[in-house]
């Protein structure tokens, strides 16, 4: 039997991780007004189980779906609130896994495109790859569908850069989600500083 080199992360199968399976609703952290989780001042929703398991995660302790509270009302209200703010430009899913706690993320940008429409934007960082979300299950590509900018690509330490803008490692990729989907193909955030 081959090991796995611990040196990287889990390589999923297409639909081989669901969330209606594996979320727990739980939430890491949320951070209100922040400058550093994408672009301009954003609230950000930490949620809470991740199995790619990347060597090296800064945020270890969210890799389990057992950490943290349970999402709930009153937690939704206060995003809503925050977000409200003229001056918060957007907010932005993180985790964990942002896509295999669709029960959280999906509802939350649902609720964020009632509201506000798209004057405020949504960004999501994902492990998945843009080629493998798109042959994810409908939740998933439902998510993608709502999101305005996704860092995409699992964290390797090899390629661990930290001059590199919103990324940890050079593979991951800032892409411009509708411009991607509109044209059926990767387009990078024209705001790319290289």
């Amino acid at each position: 039997m081959k090991m796995r080199n611990r040196r990287e992360p889990n390589n999923p199968k297409p639909q081989e991780w669901l969330a209606s399976e594996l979320s727990e609703m739980r939430i890491a952290d949320y951070k209100p007004f922040n400058m550093v989780d994408g672009e301009g001042v954003r609230c950000s929703l930490y949620v809470s189980g991740c199995k790619f398991l990347c060597p090296g995660c800064y945020n270890k302790v969210a890799q389990s779906f057992h950490y943290g509270q349970v999402y709930d009302d009153d937690l939704e209200e206060q995003i809503m609130e925050d977000l409200a703010q003229p001056y918060v430009q957007g907010i932005t899913f993180l985790g964990g896994e942002p896509f295999l706690n669709t029960q959280v993320t999906l509802r939350l940008a649902k609720k964020i495109r009632k509201e506000f429409g798209n004057t405020k934007d949504i960004w999501s960082w994902t492990g998945y790859t843009w080629d493998e979300l798109m042959q994810e299950s409908l939740d998933k590509l439902e998510l993608l569908s709502l999101i305005d900018i996704l860092v995409d690509g699992r964290f390797l330490e090899s390629k661990k850069d930290l001059t590199l803008q919103f990324r940890g490692s050079s593979n991951q990729r800032i892409i411009d989600v509708q411009r991607s989907l509109k044209e059926d193909k990767v387009h990078i955030w024209d705001k790319l500083i290289k």
